[in-house]
């Protein structure tokens, strides 16, 4: 879509429905995007590294591999690719969204390639990179924050909308996988899909379970964090799992979310103080501004539920990870994803669970993980039931010639975990204990992106 088509105003719905309805693609050209976040710490000491460190690790890497310096004003913020890009979230967590790719290998490559990068120059600076979902040491009020425009403006609105909103921004890290859809059913099909799997991706991929040096009660703390930082842009989306639902429910959704801002010749404009929504904005405009599909797109961008479109698939539950098992996060979703019989195995198992329900369950699992109690068993064992059909649709997808690569290999450290029962958050735990540099070691082991 051309740019400006985008900058005119939108003259119905239908236009928001067709943005959105622009991200289907047929079979053949499906593919796969991983977003790997992770955390920047001192190596000595595991304190959230700040800006500065950050800035200069992204200045040494400017001009490596093809990589272009990204700007707030004067301060470097990310680098640019070709077709991949590092950003910065608001407390310095280092984030790869990789190319969107024919297979998990080549997301595998691209995100190796990057891990070189990294690790090699956070050698020389004192820098580790923890695949983990929650700063270990660091307090809150001492993460400073990122020296981005939109991060000034959301920080400040997350004080009104939760207790733990700034918590989300400065000190947790998840990763997500971006998916494809042939139409508006098999999306609004994917899309429920992927909000039942929403507790069983906290729970396998649990790695959160430590704040501020102590045990937090969570396997995935970051499920909680979320949980309270803004209802109405978090979470799951109720239209969803209604039968006959579409791209019209997202839609809908989507418009009554309060506005952040609206960006003007590269200045943002804080709408915070008001609480418009963009349903607001599409009738009646804000002063002399109208609403543009430009705006619409940015709007999407602000939205933080657990599965959404921009317009591809986005599915954002799992924790940062090592990065074995930040593959094993595409593995799952791949596999069940993009096979009948695995989409209606999922759909067995959740499609008549009453709403209230499954939003009970939903808030234990990133407590409990695999323990989470389901129909007097438990996750585990719904993880086991599934795993072979994620497993048997990679294996088809590689047969049919839809993958270069059999990717089944990547949901080896999933068996692993369902074999043990424990998740990677209970194996820290379990180990938790003793001096800084003794619990630091630990975090290497688990989690540095220099020995995973």
């Amino acid at each position: 879509m051309a740019d400006r088509t985008k900058q005119q105003p939108i003259e119905n719905r239908r236009q928001l429905i067709d943005f959105l309805a622009r991200g289907a693609r047929p079979r053949c050209d499906w593919g796969v995007g991983l977003e790997a976040e992770k955390l920047v710490v001192d190596r000595q000491t595991g304190e959230a590294a700040g800006y500065e460190r950050i800035r200069d690790l992204l200045a040494r890497l400017e001009g490596v591999g093809g990589w272009q310096g990204s700007y707030a004003g004067e301060h470097l913020i990310g680098l640019q690719g070709t077709r991949s890009s590092v950003t910065l979230e608001p407390g310095g967590q280092l984030e790869l969204s990789g190319r969107f790719c024919c297979d998990i290998h080549c997301s595998w490559r691209d995100l190796g390639r990057y891990r070189q990068q990294i690790v090699e120059v956070g050698q020389e600076t004192g820098l580790a990179f923890l695949g983990l979902g929650t700063q270990p040491f660091t307090p809150l009020e001492r993460i400073a924050w990122l020296p981005k425009p939109r991060y000034g403006i959301m920080g400040p609105y997350m004080l009104k909308t939760g207790d733990m909103g700034q918590r989300m921004m400065k000190q947790t890290a998840g990763t997500q996988v971006n998916l494809d859809f042939s139409d508006e059913a098999d999306c609004a099909r994917k899309l429920r899909v992927v909000q039942w799997l929403s507790p069983v991706c906290y729970a396998l991929f649990a790695n959160s379970p430590i704040l501020e040096d102590r045990p937090s009660g969570f396997l995935s703390l970051r499920g909680e964090i979320w949980s309270r930082t803004d209802a109405d842009r978090c979470g799951l989306i109720a239209g969803l799992f209604a039968a006959g639902s579409g791209f019209s429910d997202f839609v809908e959704y989507a418009l009554d979310v309060p506005l952040y801002f609206l960006q003007r010749e590269n200045k943002l404009i804080d709408l915070t103080g008001s609480r418009f929504s963009f349903r607001q904005y599409l009738e009646s405009g804000w002063q002399a501004e109208r609403a543009t599909l430009e705006d619409w797109d940015l709007h999407l961008s602000t939205l933080f539920p657990e599965v959404r479109l921009r317009p591809q698939i986005e599915v954002r539950s799992a924790d940062s990870l090592p990065p074995a098992h930040t593959a094993s996060v595409a593995a799952f979703y791949k596999g069940l994803l993009y096979d009948e019989a695995a989409l209606a195995a999922v759909e067995s198992i959740f499609a008549d669970m009453d709403l209230a329900d499954f939003e009970q369950f939903y808030r234990l699992s990133w407590r409990d993980g695999l323990r989470t109690r389901f129909r007097g068993g438990n996750l585990r064992e719904v993880v086991a039931e599934l795993l072979p059909y994620a497993a048997s649709s990679l294996k088809k997808q590689f047969q049919r010639g839809n993958s270069g690569a059999d990717e089944s290999i990547f949901l080896q450290p999933l068996d692993e975990i369902v074999s043990s029962g424990q998740t990677l958050a209970e194996r820290l735990l379990a180990r938790w204990q003793g001096s800084r540099q003794e619990k630091l070691a630990l975090l290497f082991e688990h989690c540095d992106y220099a020995n995973s």
